[in-house]
């Protein structure tokens, strides 16, 4: 006997930005487990460019027009200080809510998630992708015959990549930060992913802006709109944490740098060998051919094979797991602690970054 098929998650899409019509519009209309009921977009322009092909779904200008009754689901992908304000508005309503990366900007707008989840009983789920990528599940594998781990590498560096986002992507008061924020939080994530629960002592970070303002560095495939004017974020970020046990950690988030191709390295190093994965996060097009990874042990180097996907695959595979996970119970509250750990450690990084160094160089 066959069970039956559980209904579609009834799902609306919160900001029709770049994220909310790349990423998650065309793969919610084709996905089986998902029906799209709902669009909102505030700008009036983009609203109604969106509205002439949405069919017979609703269109709205504010997310106070969504209703539990009616919503299973609300993917939030509005610009970065929006995401805490509109998903604890839907949470509180009892919306539960799918919130792209970053989850928040500050540790006090965690406590605003935490406090709006309690109140509507609806559940946080949090969108940071890189975890759901097949090689970084080869590499999370491989980590566990490398014996202890004693040190982990994390970078992610475009060649050429800063997001304009209208403008916002580059304003700290309304993204919070620059690369550390936008490319960092899917690193530390994966972090936790690769190497468990971190009880981080000790941050030592520093920040620096040597090619945000320049137009040649900019991500043309993101189809940003044009923007002129001096940013005030990081286009590069470093970190050093050490946990509690003495696992050491370095971290590097850049929107661009001197490099020929945007790639993205994540290196394991452990008392029975080390692991290494090379590939792209993201979307970019200028990026490595494929994914590599390999384990080294008694200075032999050999390849331990990273399956193949398309460009965004893991973008999918989130999407065919999150009607599970808003159907678990202990789902609540998992995202909250997640976002935690991750908003600790940036605002800890700034903080420690030389406040007396100048921000920009000279590579414009």
């Amino acid at each position: 006997m066959t069970g039956r098929r559980k209904p579609p998650v009834r799902v609306a899409v919160i900001g029709l930005g770049w994220a909310g019509r790349t990423i998650w519009l065309s793969r919610l209309r084709s996905h089986p487990a998902y029906e799209l009921v709902a669009l909102v977009e505030p700008d009036p322009v983009l609203r109604a460019s969106v509205a002439r092909e949405a069919g017979g779904t609703a269109v709205h200008a504010s997310a106070d027009r969504l209703s539990a009754d009616a919503v299973d689901l609300a993917v939030v992908a509005v610009p970065n200080h929006l995401h805490a304000p509109v998903a604890a508005e839907l949470l509180t309503a009892g919306i539960p809510v799918f919130l792209e990366k970053p989850l928040c900007l500050t540790s006090a707008e965690v406590d605003r998630l935490a406090a709006a989840e309690a109140a509507g009983g609806a559940t946080l789920l949090g969108g940071s992708a890189a975890g759901y990528r097949a090689d970084v599940a080869a590499l999370r594998e491989l980590t566990g015959s490398l014996g202890t781990i004693r040190h982990a590498e994390l970078s992610w560096r475009r060649a050429r990549g800063v997001p304009a986002g209208a403008g916002w992507f580059t304003a700290r008061h309304l993204a919070g930060g620059g690369a550390l924020v936008d490319l960092g939080w899917h690193l530390l994530d994966v972090a936790r992913l690769l190497l468990g629960p971190l009880a981080v002592e000790q941050v030592a970070g520093s920040v620096s802006a040597d090619f945000v303002d320049g137009r040649s560095f900019r991500a043309a495939w993101r189809e940003d709109d044009p923007v002129d004017g001096a940013a005030d974020v990081e286009d590069t970020a470093h970190a050093f944490l050490v946990t509690a046990d003495g696992l050491s950690v370095g971290l590097t988030a850049g929107w661009a740098s001197h490099e020929a191709l945007d790639r993205t390295v994540l290196r394991i190093e452990g008392s029975e060998g080390t692991a290494e994965l090379r590939c792209t996060f993201g979307f970019s097009p200028n990026r490595l051919d494929g994914s590599r990874l390999s384990h080294t042990v008694g200075g032999v180097a050999a390849p331990a094979g990273a399956p193949a996907e398309p460009v965004g695959a893991e973008y999918d595979r989130q999407l065919d797991a999150l009607p599970a996970l808003l159907a678990d119970p202990a789902s609540r509250g998992r995202a909250i602690e997640d976002a935690r750990w991750v908003i600790d450690v940036i605002e800890r990084v700034y903080a420690s970054a030389p406040a007396g160094r100048p921000l920009s160089g000279v590579g414009r």
